[in-house]
This record gives structure tokens, sequence and C-alpha cells, in this order.
């Protein structure tokens, strides 16, 4: 008598491999925990970028595509983790998640620099009017790159670039503890 054929299907595919727990156990994690700042910084830095009303499109477009498609992906991954799909999905997802922060802070450092290069242009430039005018504004550039801002636009671009160079921070964490559990 010969035995059963073996299902190629079971056979086929390696169990994932997850290191961290899943359900609402991966918010007690420093990873969780991690990608939950992740989200919230990134939605600021969209959020007040977004509300500068994007006075320099070349440098901050770059910016907003970051942090929505940034926030985006955190999002469906810690969902994915908070529901426990990752169970269901064969893949190496320590490995997944090693490629993921990488490029993430590959990106928003591009990003954070970006922004920085942005509030920066507008740092010391001075706004006079000259005497008996009333409609003309003469502006003193200081620098390669110059920006008008108005002061609100100012004050929020600063804001914006403070919460991008945390929500680096924290990719970079985060890459770290994953290299960390990947290399296990």
């Amino acid at each position: 008598m010969s035995e059963p054929a073996a299902n190629p299907a079971a056979t086929s595919y390696p169990a994932p491999v997850i290191s961290l727990p899943l359900g609402l156990e991966v918010l007690r994690t420093y990873s969780g925990a991690l990608v939950c700042l992740e989200i919230l910084f990134g939605g600021l830095v969209w959020i007040l970028v977004a509300s500068s009303r994007v006075p320099v499109p070349l440098l901050q477009g770059w910016v907003m595509f970051v942090s929505v498609t940034a926030f985006f992906l955190s999002s469906a991954y810690l969902v994915l983790f908070i529901t426990g799909l990752v169970n269901r999905i064969n893949m190496d997802w320590n490995f997944l998640d090693v490629f993921y922060h990488f490029i993430a802070v590959l990106f928003y450092f591009a990003a954070f620099v970006l922004e920085a290069a942005t509030t920066a242009a507008n740092g010391g430039t001075s706004f006079t009017r000259p005497q008996n005018s009333t409609n003309t504004l003469c502006v003193t550039p200081r620098g390669n790159i110059f920006t008008v801002l108005t002061y609100r636009q100012y004050s929020i671009n600063v804001a914006a670039t403070i919460f991008a160079f945390l929500v680096t921070l924290c990719y970079g964490c985060s890459l770290v503890m994953g290299f960390k559990r990947w290399t296990k």
C-alpha cells in the first residue's frame, strides 16, 4: 500500500516569521508604541504642511508625499498586527519590518531636510517699505534659496520641521529594533 500524497500547498510555504505579539498586545511593546508615535507625528507633519498652504511646492511636495504615504502604510502595518492578519500571510514579517523602516527613514530624513531648508530660507529675510510708498515692498534675501513666508506660515513650518525630525527618530528607532529582531 502506498501512503497518501502530501498536500503540496501545505508543504510549499513556510510559516510566517513574526517576533511581535498579535492583537492589542502589540501596543504594549516598544515597537508597537513607536509605530503609534510614527502615525501620530507623521499625521502632524501632514496636517502642518498642508495648513501652511504649501508655499514652496517644489520642496514641500516631497514632504507631503512622504508624510501621507508613511501615515497610511504605518496605519495599515499596525492594523495587520492588531487584527492578527499577519498569521494568515506567509512571509518573513521581521524582514519586511526592517525593509519598510529603512525606506521610511531614508524618505523621512530627506523630507525633514527639505522642510528645514524651506523654513531656514525665510529665516533672515527682512521686509521693509520704502518711504513715501504704499504699494512697494522691498525684500532683502539672504542665501541662495529664497522663500517668502508669512509669520504664520513660518511658525507652522518650524513646527512641521520639528515633528519631521521626531518622526525620523521614531522610524530610526523602529529600524534598529526591527534589525535586532530580524538577526535573532
